[in-house]
């Protein structure tokens, strides 16, 4: 099919060459480098197109189109808002208005587009709408926009799959499993899955899972993540760090991967990675105590006893049930200021069941990265 559009394409841009203006030869040729992938030819024949004044609505949306999928959602926005204008209460405009919005970074300018009759009408903007929410942080409103559309868009795979990630942040596993199943080969849906399976002590069909979702969406931050806690769970230290590093990277900002990538370098012995993690998610957020209680492991690692005591401190205070900063004090008092037998007790203690459940710190780690 691909080699046929390739021909047809190549065939009609030949007739163009002997007529550069006819209308229906550039949308022709337009429609074609649309079919093939080839953003960059189909702006310029819609380019043309316009130029000639014979640029309709349909054209401009499909020129707004491949503007938003070859990286240039501003310009794609500006199209849309103007077909949107000679055409009130169009839900695809609307809708594409919003995707290109949000594309852009504009998350409160796409939501403010996403109305009751538009997620309604269309699955793919309540979809949409749960997504920028949980993005924004709002968890519990994107719960509950989340819940009012599930009888309506539930059996929608990729709304299903938004809706299985945002349930594994509130901590409803059920939810996550039941919208994970329902999405079905959708990356988000095949990484919720991969998650739940890692949370049932299950590395090697997890790790199945997320090398799926990375077939089909390389650059999934929680299939990276998943990849290195799976990594991590199975004593593969050295390459957790590197897909932990990698999906942490993706996401910027989570501070569970970051913390995660810090723990994977410190069990592979590398101190000097693992604090470089540690302080990076303190810069994020230096009031998350597990941030801070895992920094004080890795001074402690190093030999610096005050600074890591203090710090374990510091986390205590911001959460008394820190579990790093609990494991300085063990390795305090068990240490007795020697740094090396610190590391000794420290790779003993990973390896020891924390509980009755036979979970490891490897586990509780990779709970804490989610």
């Amino acid at each position: 099919m691909h080699a046929e559009t390739q021909d047809r394409l190549e065939r009609l841009l030949s007739y163009l060459g002997h007529d550069p203006d006819n209308p229906h030869l550039l949308r022709d040729c337009a429609a074609a480098a649309m079919e093939l992938g080839d953003l960059a030819k189909a702006k310029d024949l819609f380019a043309r197109l316009r130029d000639v004044g014979e640029l309709t609505d349909a054209d401009s949306n499909l020129w707004a189109i491949a503007a938003m999928q070859s990286g240039e959602p501003e310009l794609a926005a500006e199209t849309f808002a103007g077909l949107l204008e000679r055409n009130p209460g169009n839900h695809g405009l609307a809708f594409n208005l919003a995707w290109a919005k949000a594309l852009a970074g504009d998350n409160e300018g796409a939501l403010a587009l996403l109305s009751e009759d538009l997620t309604e009408a269309l699955p793919q903007a309540a979809q949409l709408e749960v997504h920028l929410l949980h993005a924004s942080g709002l968890f519990e409103k994107a719960e509950h926009r989340a819940r009012a559309h599930l009888a309506q868009h539930g059996d929608y795979p990729p709304f299903a799959a938004a809706v299985s990630v945002l349930a594994l942040d509130v901590e409803d596993e059920a939810l996550a499993r039941a919208m994970a199943e329902k999405g079905g080969t959708h990356p988000d849906a095949l990484t919720t899955l991969g998650t739940l399976t890692l949370g049932d002590q299950q590395p090697e069909e997890a790790r199945a899972m997320f090398e799926q979702a990375l077939a089909l969406s390389p650059n999934s931050p929680r299939a990276w993540v998943g990849l290195g806690l799976a990594d991590l769970l199975q004593g593969n230290a050295a390459t957790a760090g590197e897909r932990l590093d990698k999906g942490a990277e993706i996401f910027g900002d989570h501070l569970g991967s970051w913390i995660a990538a810090g723990w994977a370098y410190l069990i592979a012995g590398d101190l000097p990675t693992a604090r470089a993690r540690f302080e990076q998610a303190v810069a994020l957020d230096g009031t998350f105590a597990e941030a801070q209680g895992s920094l004080a492991v890795a001074e402690l690692l190093m030999g610096q006893r005050e600074e890591a005591t203090r710090r374990a401190e510091v986390a205590l205070r911001l959460d008394r049930h820190c579990f790093s900063a609990a494991f300085v004090q063990i390795l305090l008092s068990a240490a007795d200021g020697n740094p090396e037998r610190a590391q000794r007790i420290m790779e003993m203690a990973l390896k020891q069941p924390l509980g009755a459940d036979g979970r490891t710190i490897a586990d509780a780690i990779a709970r804490m990265a989610r």
